[in-house]
C-alpha cells in the first residue's frame, strides 16, 4: 500500500489523545440523551400537560441562547481539561440530584424545572469547550474526520440514548435511569483526566469580559469566510434543521399518520445524520473541497424535497427525509470543520459559541415560521418554496465560495 493511499485512509482515530477523548464524548453524550428523555418523561408523568413538557424544554435551550457566547469567552480563557471536567462532573450531579429526589419523594415539576434550567447552563458551557478541544488533539488535516466521527456519535447517541432510557424505565424507576445518566457523566470524567491540560492560547494581557466578549463579535465580523459559513449554517438551519423540528406535524398534516408513521420518519433522520456523518469523517482538512461539498450538499437537501408536491406517501416522504437529512448533517458538520479550519486558537471558544447559537436557534425560528404558513397554505407548497429558495440562495452565494481559501493540507 502506496503511502499516499495511507494518509488519504488515516482517520482522527489515528490519534491516541482523540481516542480518549471520543470514548469520553461517547459516554457523556449517551448520558445526555438519556437524561434529556428522562426530563421530558418525567414532566409528563408529573402533569400529563404538554404545555410543562414545552416548558421544560424551554427551560433547557434558554441558557444556550443567553449564556453560550460568554461562556465561550470562558473556554478561550481556561485549561480545557479543566473546564470539561467541571461541565461534565455537574452534569453529573444532576442526575444524582433528579434520582435521589425521585426516591425521596420530593419530585415536583418547580424541582425539576430548576434542574433542568441548571442543566442547560452547564451544557451551554461544556459545549463551546468541547468543540474548542478536538483541534487542540489531532493534525489539522483530521479535523473533517474528527467532526465527522463525532457527528455520527452524537447522531446514533440520539437514537440509541431515548431507546435505552426507555428500556430501563420499563425494568426499574425513574429513579434509576437517573442514576445510570450520572453513571456515563462520572464514567466520562474520569476518561478526561487522561487528556492533556491544554493551557489556553491568549496572547494578549488580561482582559474585561465584556473586552473579550466583544473582540471575538469583532473577528467574527471581520472575517469573509466565517460570515460566509454562518450564512451558511442560517440557510441550512431554517430549511433542512426547521422540517427536523417539525417532522411531528409533517406526519400528522401531509400524512395523516400515527406515532409509527413518525418514528419513522425520526429513525430514518437519524440514520441519514449518521451516514451523512461518516461521509465527512472520510474527508482531509482540505477547505476547497470542503466549502464544493457543503454547497453540493445544500443544494442536493433542497432539490431532495422539490418532488413532495406529487409524491406524498409514507415511503416517498421517508426517503426524502433520508436524503436531507444526510445532506444537512454533511452541511453542518462540513461548515463546523471549516470553521475549525478558519479561526485562530485564541478566538475559537468564542466563535463556536456563536456557531453553536446559530446551529440551535434558527432552526427554533424557522419552525415557528415554516409552521405558521403550512397551516395556512399546506405542507406541500410551503417545502417546495422553501427548497426552491435554498438553491437560488446557494446558486446566488456560488462565487464567493473563494473566500474560503487558506492553506491546503490534503
Amino acid at each position: 500500500m502506496s503511502d499516499s493511499f495511507k494518509a488519504r485512509r488515516r482517520s482522527a482515530f489515528s490519534s491516541p489523545e482523540f481516542r480518549r477523548y471520543y470514548a469520553a464524548s461517547s459516554c457523556s453524550t449517551f448520558g445526555l440523551w438519556i437524561m434529556r428523555f428522562m426530563l421530558g418523561w418525567t414532566a409528563w408523568s408529573l402533569t400529563e400537560s404538554a404545555f410543562w413538557v414545552g416548558l421544560v424544554s424551554t427551560a433547557m435551550l434558554i441558557p444556550t441562547f443567553l449564556l453560550s457566547p460568554i461562556f465561550g469567552v470562558v473556554a478561550d480563557r481556561i485549561k480545557l481539561r479543566t473546564g470539561l471536567l467541571t461541565t461534565t462532573l455537574c452534569q453529573g450531579l444532576v442526575g444524582v440530584a433528579a434520582g435521589s429526589t425521585y426516591w425521596a419523594g420530593w419530585l415536583t415539576i418547580e424541582w425539576l424545572l430548576v434542574l433542568t434550567f441548571f442543566k442547560g447552563m452547564v451544557t451551554s458551557a461544556h459545549q463551546p469547550m468541547r468543540l474548542s478541544m478536538m483541534p487542540r488533539l489531532i493534525d489539522r488535516s483530521l479535523l473533517p474526520s474528527g467532526i465527522g466521527l463525532s457527528a455520527m456519535m452524537f447522531n446514533s447517541s440520539r437514537i440509541i440514548g431515548p431507546a435505552v432510557g426507555a428500556g430501563l424505565l420499563s425494568l426499574t424507576s425513574s429513579g434509576v435511569v437517573f442514576w445510570v445518566s450520572a453513571l456515563l457523566f462520572f464514567v466520562a470524567f474520569a476518561l478526561l483526566f487522561r487528556l492533556p491540560p491544554l493551557w489556553p492560547q491568549t496572547v494578549d494581557e488580561p482582559k474585561t469580559m465584556a473586552q473579550d466578549l466583544g473582540a471575538g463579535f469583532r473577528f467574527a465580523v471581520a472575517s469573509p469566510s466565517i460570515r460566509l459559513i454562518f450564512l451558511l449554517v442560517v440557510i441550512n438551519g431554517v430549511h433542512g434543521r426547521t422540517l427536523i423540528e417539525l417532522l411531528p406535524a409533517l406526519s400528522g398534516q401531509l400524512l395523516n399518520g400515527s406515532a409509527n408513521t413518525l418514528a419513522l420518519l425520526t429513525a430514518l433522520a437519524g440514520f441519514g445524520s449518521i451516514l451523512g456523518g461518516l461521509i465527512m469523517s472520510r474527508q482531509r482538512g482540505s477547505e476547497r473541497r470542503l466549502v464544493r461539498l457543503v454547497y453540493l450538499s445544500l443544494a442536493l437537501g433542497a432539490a431532495a424535497l422539490l418532488p413532495v408536491h406529487w409524491f406524498n406517501q409514507v415511503v416517498a416522504i421517508s426517503l426524502m427525509i433520508f436524503a436531507l437529512s444526510l445532506c444537512l448533517t454533511v452541511v453542518g458538520t462540513g461548515c463546523q470543520a471549516l470553521i475549525q479550519l478558519t479561526v485562530e486558537d485564541e478566538y475559537r471558544g468564542r466563535v463556536l459559541s456563536l456557531w453553536t447559537v446559530l446551529a440551535m436557534g434558527v432552526p427554533a425560528i424557522g419552525a415557528f415560521v415554516m409552521g405558521a404558513l403550512a397551516d395556512g397554505w399546506g405542507f406541500a407548497p410551503v417545502l417546495v418554496g422553501f427548497s426552491l429558495a435554498v438553491i437560488a440562495v446557494t446558486l446566488l452565494l456560488l462565487p464567493f465560495r473563494r473566500v474560503v481559501q487558506l492553506k491546503e493540507t490534503d
